[in-house]
């Protein structure tokens, strides 16, 4: 069988010199999936772009063969590189919503590739790309191509994103992510589609993932990297029940633990810290939250779940002032909030932080870690000069990062690196309540496990309440006492974790359970069976 791509010794540098990817070889068969698999930094991402001809940010092929379709990338011209890419290999992207330019309608987004490159008339790719809607159970195919980005929900937006990769019929999909943002619930239906789409046309796939039990539903074969190296590759089952390597085995069995591990009671107190009652909210004239209550202790953390559009990072924004509600009220340690944070106090502010999903949308590129986590301590607790400097120390050895990393740029730092100084600068206010929204869902497994230890460590230590927002729900059982399940706006079940995750009493909680994936490769075909 020819091979599709063939990568051989693979080297790529970083512009400050450092080596990504040392000497990484592979093979991809036609109709083949080879997943990628491996912790931030492992270089997953760097072979996909680099199999296209790529070198991100600057990054540099410097090693090494690929050979795409018969094409030596690295000979070839830039003409010729760029009639290869969207027509023999296209890439999917972890975020649809940057993906899609949101001034422009998505048919002519997707028509582009076989219009540009002239591989069929416009009446053909038109009717390709709604065989292509059918095919991904896009809503009234016939008319979903006229809308815009913002129209259309994540899950659909991501469906569209493969359309548009599918559109020149390329022989490999680069797919970076492609599930990692969404709920379980939509998760499972375009990862099923997916896999059903790559089945019907024979497309092969690079699958970059950090999640094993997504993979172990596509991927034929498995390729496990580490700090720009190879450590293991080997046909996914065989790998999953037979690792060879420490780094392989540490992966399977971190994935194994977190999908039946049950959280402990932290402190709580029985006094109420946060009440929310009866609040409805909406944007705009749409209504988004429908009579929401809910009562965390001091002490407790309150995990809230449900899919996408349920309401959850508009209940965080609620309860920090960034959204003020159409009616109920909202309570912190007895007093009632001000629903607009520009009216609460100092105090007020400095009591309630949130972490937000993505660090490096949070934290400003040109502010250094030292000045992102001096401004609270400047703000809410009055420091300056060396007592600043110090508490930013102080700071950083108690999330985990040495004293030298205060100098330091964002861009220097690791996904969980940045989500440590995001709960550091959250830390520096001194608050009673952390609400953590998605914290983990961009971060590989071995990584976000670290910062789930941190929150637990922070909560012994300070007495610290979470209210945690999350669509993982293998998070929620080994971080939260309680949760709320939330669908559409409402409340539809709350109770103890460990009782909710045994007994589901409401039809869309067990939905939401029987969608998280399980490490092994025959668990998707029971449940589309299932259906």
């Amino acid at each position: 069988m020819s091979h599709v791509l063939e990568i051989r010794d693979l080297r790529v540098e970083a512009p400050n010199g450092a080596v990504l990817l040392h000497g990484v070889s592979l093979d991809l068969n036609p109709g083949e999936v080879l997943g990628l698999i491996g912790e931030s930094g492992a270089g997953k991402s760097t072979i996909g772009l680099a199999s296209m001809g790529y070198g991100r940010g600057g990054c540099r092929i410097t090693g090494g063969e690929i050979r795409l379709v018969g094409t030596e990338m690295r000979e070839a011209s830039r003409k010729t590189r760029e009639a290869l890419r969207g027509t023999r290999i296209a890439y999917v992207a972890q975020s649809a919503a940057a993906a899609f330019n949101p001034a422009m309608r998505l048919d002519t987004q997707i028509l582009e590739v076989p219009l540009l490159h002239g591989l069929m008339p416009e009446a053909e790719a038109r009717a390709w790309m709604l065989e292509l809607f059918r095919a991904l159970q896009l809503p009234d195919p016939e008319h979903f191509g006229a809308r815009y980005p913002h129209q259309v929900s994540g899950g659909q937006l991501q469906r569209a994103m493969i359309a548009m990769a599918m559109a020149g019929k390329p022989d490999i999909l680069v797919l970076d992510e492609p599930t990692t943002a969404l709920d379980v619930t939509t998760q499972i239906e375009v990862l099923a589609l997916l896999r059903e789409m790559i089945r019907r046309y024979g497309t092969a796939a690079l699958y970059i993932t950090h999640d094993l039990a997504v993979i172990a539903q596509i991927a034929d074969r498995l390729m496990v990297l580490r700090h720009g190296r190879e450590v293991e590759t080997g046909p996914t089952a065989a790998l999953l029940e037979a690792p060879q390597q420490d780094y392989t085995r540490a992966l399977v069995s971190e994935r194994r633990e977190s999908l039946g591990a049950v959280s402990g009671a932290h402190h709580r107190t029985g006094k109420a810290l946060l009440s929310v009652e009866k609040v409805t909210a909406s944007y705009g004239q749409t209504p988004v939250l429908h009579d929401v209550s809910l009562t965390l202790k001091r002490g407790e953390t309150l995990a809230v779940v449900g899919e996408s559009g349920s309401g959850k990072s508009t209940l965080a924004r609620l309860v920090s002032g960034l959204l003020p509600p159409r009616a109920g009220t909202v309570t912190f340690d007895g007093a009632s909030l001000p629903p607009r944070f520009r009216d609460r106090s100092p105090a007020q502010l400095r009591r309630i932080q949130l972490v937000y999903q993505l660090p490096d949308v949070a934290l400003n590129p040109r502010q250094s870690v030292g000045e992102a986590i001096g401004r609270p301590l400047a703000l809410f607790r009055g420091l300056r000069g060396k007592a600043l400097a110090d508490e930013v120390v102080r700071l950083l050895e108690q999330i985990g990062l040495p004293a030298d990393f205060a100098a330091r740029l964002p861009s220097a730092l690791s996904g969980g690196q940045k989500q440590r100084v995001c709960i550091a600068r959250a830390l520096a206010a001194e608050p009673e309540l952390m609400i953590c929204d998605e914290v983990t869902s961009a971060l590989d497994p071995l990584v976000a496990e670290e910062i789930l230890r941190l929150l637990r460590k922070l909560q012994d230590e300070l007495v610290m309440t979470y209210l945690f927002i999350t669509h993982d729900l293998s998070v929620v059982q080994r971080l939260a006492d309680r949760v709320m399940v939330m669908q559409k706006g409402r409340v539809v079940e709350t109770g103890e974790t460990a009782a909710l995750f045994a007994d589901p009493q409401a039809p869309y909680t067990r939905r939401l359970l029987d969608a998280v994936p399980q490490l092994r490769t025959d668990w998707l075909d029971e449940v589309m069976a299932a259906r």
